[in-house]
């Protein structure tokens, strides 16, 4: 069973839809997903382009496996970010990814270049793209967007990608699955491209793969990530942070949050309804009634929604999580937004009444900011640095490279915080994640394992996320990196070829963030994380400054980058010359 050998290529502009052929020696060195859609973007950007501009392009991308992998299937948005101003790639689950991969036939993705002169969607069926109007669906929010759509999968932006609100998601499933952080949503709003519509059904397995999915769904359910994704989604996260004391809590003062027992694990299952088992989670969390609503609340809701903004309410948490679902606003960015104004606001930079545990008051400055309706949200729709840089305060909420940080907090696991400033997306928890080793396990590694973790789980994720592998099956993947997978649909990969494919894609990606003006000085820490932690089992750590940039050159020299630059020696041993 062969994948595609072409993409889609829309021109909104011209209103023109084309198929092209993917050059193979691409489809070889770069497998698919997260790898094609960084060689395109490579290819397709001059350097400097705006990301907001008509001549940004927006890749949506399956892998060679979406659609056929257990777990929750996946497909990739990758832009240029208008938070960032760096490579984006941002996954979606829910129903979209293997109902895309259906549709699109033998392509492997879309391509979509210039802005409509009127919103418009596109419509996906047959392996045929078409441009139709979408001038009656401008303005709706996910939820109602999606119900236009009917028995269709829609991805779709709501009122803040509409905004151009710089960490605008793309929403599938009503808001209930998101292409989450960097603002791809922003991108498809300056665009006037309001949805994708897929009519088709998901691929079917053929006999061959049949028994491979049957084997790998078997043992992924008996592996620990597998059971601990059936009892708990990605909701248990907020408990595991709390507990080992990298909470976020009230704009990153502490580790840890006292009304952490009102909006965690349980007290989700709890609230959980219309399950046979009240405590079975949904793909990406679990399904409850809010005041706005149903909503899934992820693991990121309670941490950037609850302990960041300390509400302890698990009630006026879903509420607000369900009100950034409908208007596709990224939680996490969204919740540093609201926590960077409180700050803000108690130490007088701003003269706006804020405080922590007001969910109205939060709930109020989130419409703001999707809606651009206020000075203070007009700045904060561009993301907390430029807020910083508008009103001071750039001590507040740490970011990296315009993002805001999310899950964990480095300064109570080290290597995290080579992890969140090596991203290549900005901060990021999910590039690397040695803080689920290093602080549960209380594990004592050296500064050469903290550097090897995290290249490793990196270059790891690059190419699962080429396949396009959920991330949390991924981990039964980890011993053959989806080479059996491969070998069944006709791509035949060695698992060593998978990691070398892996790192081609990591450099391929520093190679574009260099070409756009990204140094060593990026990759850095705020001040903010060399001021000691507050509270639980970390209390008085911080990051060392000095400590952490001899960890930074050891990162690169392991990379093969000369001061964060990939040498020569590195692009012709990964068969990137000429790049």
């Amino acid at each position: 069973m062969e994948t595609g050998e072409t993409l889609v290529r829309v021109d909104l502009a011209a209103e023109s839809v084309a198929s092209e052929s993917v050059p193979e020696s691409w489809r070889r060195k770069y497998v698919g997903g997260k790898g094609l859609g960084a060689r395109y973007l490579y290819e397709e950007l001059e350097p400097g382009t705006d990301p907001l501009g008509d001549d940004n392009v927006l890749l949506f991308l399956t892998g060679p496996l979406t659609g056929l992998l257990p777990g929750e299937q996946r497909s990739v948005v990758v832009t240029k970010s208008p938070l960032t101003g760096a490579f984006l790639d941002s996954y979606a689950g829910g129903s979209m990814a293997g109902r895309l991969a259906g549709s699109l036939g033998d392509h492997v993705g879309i391509l979509v270049t210039g802005r409509a002169d009127r919103p418009v969607r596109l419509e996906i069926e047959d392996g045929e793209v078409s441009i139709t109007s979408a001038e009656d669906w401008w303005g709706l929010d996910a939820r109602e967007t999606d119900e236009r759509a009917g028995e269709a999968a829609v991805a779709c932006i709501g009122p803040a990608g509409e905004s151009g609100v710089s960490y605008a998601t793309i929403a599938s499933d009503g808001g209930d699955h998101h292409a989450g952080r960097g603002g791809a949503g922003a991108v498809m709003g300056a665009k006037r491209l309001k949805a994708l519509v897929a009519r088709n059904d998901p691929p079917e397995l053929g006999a061959d793969l049949r028994e491979l999915h049957r084997r790998y769904e078997e043992a992924f359910a008996t592996d620990d990530t597998g059971r601990w994704q059936a009892a708990s989604e990605t909701v248990e996260t907020l408990d595991f942070a709390n507990e080992v004391g990298v909470l976020p809590t009230r704009g990153w003062q502490e580790g840890r949050f006292d009304g952490a027992d009102g909006i965690g694990i349980e007290a989700v299952r709890d609230a959980a309804h219309d399950r046979e088992r009240a405590d079975e989670p949904v793909p990406g969390g679990f399904q409850v009634e809010s005041d706005d609503g149903e909503s899934v609340p992820r693991g990121s809701t309670p941490i950037s929604l609850g302990a960041g903004l300390g509400i302890d309410d698990f009630d006026a948490v879903a509420t607000l999580g369900s009100v950034c679902d409908r208007l596709a606003l990224d939680v996490i960015s969204g919740g540093n937004a609201v926590a960077w104004a409180i700050r803000a606001s108690e130490t007088g930079l701003i003269d706006r009444d804020l405080e922590f545990g007001d969910e109205a008051g939060a709930r109020e400055l989130i419409e703001e900011i999707t809606h651009r309706s206020s000075p203070l949200g007009e700045t904060l729709a561009d993301g907390v640095d430029a807020a910083a840089a508008e009103y001071g305060g750039d001590d507040l909420i740490p970011s990296v490279k315009g993002m805001a940080l999310p899950a964990y907090d480095p300064r109570g696991a080290s290597a995290m915080a080579l992890a969140y400033a090596t991203s290549d997306r900005g901060a990021c928890h999910r590039r690397a994640r040695p803080v689920e080793v290093e602080a549960l396990g209380g594990t004592d590694w050296s500064d050469v394992d903290r550097v090897n973790r995290v290249i490793a789980e990196q270059d790891r994720r690059a190419v699962l996320w080429s396949l396009i592998a959920d991330d949390f099956f991924g981990e039964a993947l980890s011993a053959t990196l989806g080479a059996d997978w491969l070998a069944a649909v006709d791509r035949e990969y060695s698992p060593e070829e998978l990691r070398r494919v892996g790192e081609r894609v990591w450099t391929l990606i520093r190679l574009f963030n260099c070409r756009e003006g990204f140094t060593r000085e990026d990759d850095t820490l705020p001040q903010r994380l060399t001021e000691p932690l507050e509270g639980g089992p970390n209390d008085g750590a911080a990051i060392d400054a000095a400590g952490f940039e001899e960890t930074l050159e050891r990162y690169y020299e392991r990379r093969g980058w000369d001061d964060g630059v990939p040498t020569d020696r590195t692009l012709e041993r990964l068969d990137l010359e000429g790049l």
